[in-house]
């Protein structure tokens, strides 16, 4: 196994790094780990394992995980939620690519919202 190449202060910021057990993770969000697993089975999180085969999740994936959980509250059902979650995350990604395009071509983000 390779040593993992950042600084401990690069993976405070790195919301990708699997900081958080699955307890805590269901602490935070206010639910159970039941859930977290029924997220994991729903193939929405996949989550990173601890060398003793323990559960790992990273700040990205407590975000769509609590995203989630207000919809199920909302009275969506589980697989509908992870579905939407899932488009409105790539929506936003395209949205970032599209706009990172833009400012390397020189074109206005203001300009191209009002050709629409």
């Amino acid at each position: 196994m390779s040593q993992d190449p950042r600084t401990p202060s690069d993976r405070f910021d790195d919301e990708d790094y699997p900081a958080y057990t699955m307890g805590r993770a269901a602490e935070m969000l206010g639910t159970t780990p039941g859930f977290l697993r029924g997220l994991d089975e729903a193939k929405l999180l996949n989550p990173q394992r601890s060398p003793g085969g323990h559960r790992r999740y990273s700040r990205y994936q407590l975000r769509l995980a609590a995203r989630v959980r207000e919809l199920v509250d909302q009275g969506t059902a589980l697989e509908a939620a992870c579905r939407i979650v899932v488009l409105e995350d790539q929506l936003e990604e395209a949205r970032r690519i599209n706009a990172e395009m833009q400012t390397r071509n020189g074109v206005s983000t203001s300009a191209s919202e009002g050709s629409g």
